[in-house]
């Protein structure tokens, strides 16, 4: 159910819109000449963020990254919008080794399974999972815009970039709808469009983040910020506590408390690459950022 609240600010009005998508609320916060272009704005956004979960859902057997699973071998076409995803997922997966892999989905479910029993997965299991699992054996042919994934069992997730997709391209409909200040916002993923009337940008707080990250986020126009971390969802076994967010390379979730937060001005690559900030070390998220003139990211670490 579409709920919004309204203030006149310069002539404009502001309304503030929430609804369910991708597991999360989302919300839109823009400023339009009158209500009913805020409204037919915001539904129409709204709209396009649903339909991108139908692309792009782990959950739903009818998405179409399922339909890939079930093809193993086969040059299929897809959507322009999931292979945009998966093109930026295989570049930021070759800047960082691995460290983000949109083929994680076999490991995914053995971790999903291992918080519902508080068991961890056996070594069997996790071999097996991490056989299924590599970024090198998808294939993309951009000319026809096809895609392969070589191996059976493989099972993409695009859960570690498919908010920040959607979030931006909800932002860029409200700019095409004649809103030209809008907030979109979906768990850790943000996208702002221009600044609200008589202010410098959107002030977004991150809480943890470093000083460079907060004086961006407190003036921000036209850009994505995402923040990723383990802290929201885990396991703990034996005294340890296993994160969701898995490093791909090992198969295994992560045991540091990490938080990222990174600000570019495309709405996948920051998602992306804030989940793949949490796995690196220090020194190899450094040089992963100099590949990305112009984004800035904040990393903090505490160890178990």
């Amino acid at each position: 159910m579409l709920v919004a609240s309204a203030a006149r600010v310069d002539a404009q009005i502001r309304s503030e819109f929430s609804e369910l998508h991708m597991g999360v609320e989302v919300r839109i916060v823009l400023y339009a000449r009158d209500d009913a272009q805020a409204r037919e704005a915001a539904r129409a956004a709204f709209d396009r963020i649903a339909a991108l979960e139908e692309v792009m859902s782990d959950y739903r057997p009818t998405s179409e990254i399922r339909s890939l699973d079930r093809r193993p071998g086969e040059w299929i076409n897809v959507s322009e919008a999931l292979f945009t995803v998966l093109a930026r997922g295989m570049d930021v997966a070759r800047a960082t080794n691995g460290a983000f892999d949109p083929t994680v989905g076999p490991l995914v479910a053995l971790w999903r399974e291992a918080r519902r029993t508080h068991r961890l997965p056996s070594d069997a299991t996790l071999d097996s999972a991490r056989a299924r699992v590599g970024w090198r054996r998808i294939a993309l042919d951009s000319a026809r815009r096809r895609v392969r994934l070589s191996r059976p069992g493989m099972r993409l997730d695009l859960g570690g970039i498919a908010k920040g997709y959607a979030v931006e391209q909800a932002a860029r409909l409200l700019r095409e709808r004649g809103v030209g200040s809008a907030l979109v916002e979906a768990g850790g993923d943000i996208t702002v469009t221009g600044a609200p009337p008589g202010e410098a940008g959107w002030r977004i707080e991150v809480p943890g983040a470093d000083s460079t990250i907060r004086a961006r986020a407190a003036t921000l126009t036209n850009a994505s910020i995402s923040t990723s971390g383990p802290t929201a969802q885990f396991v703990e076994v034996g005294g340890v506590r296993y994160s969701h967010v898995i490093d791909p390379r090992t198969g295994i979730g992560l045991t540091s408390r990490a938080q990222a937060t990174v600000s570019a001005t495309d709405g996948a690559l920051a998602d992306a690459l804030s989940t793949a900030l949490t796995v690196l070390p220090r020194a190899a998220a450094l040089s992963v950022l100099a590949r990305y003139p112009g984004v800035i990211a904040s990393v903090t670490r505490e160890e178990p």
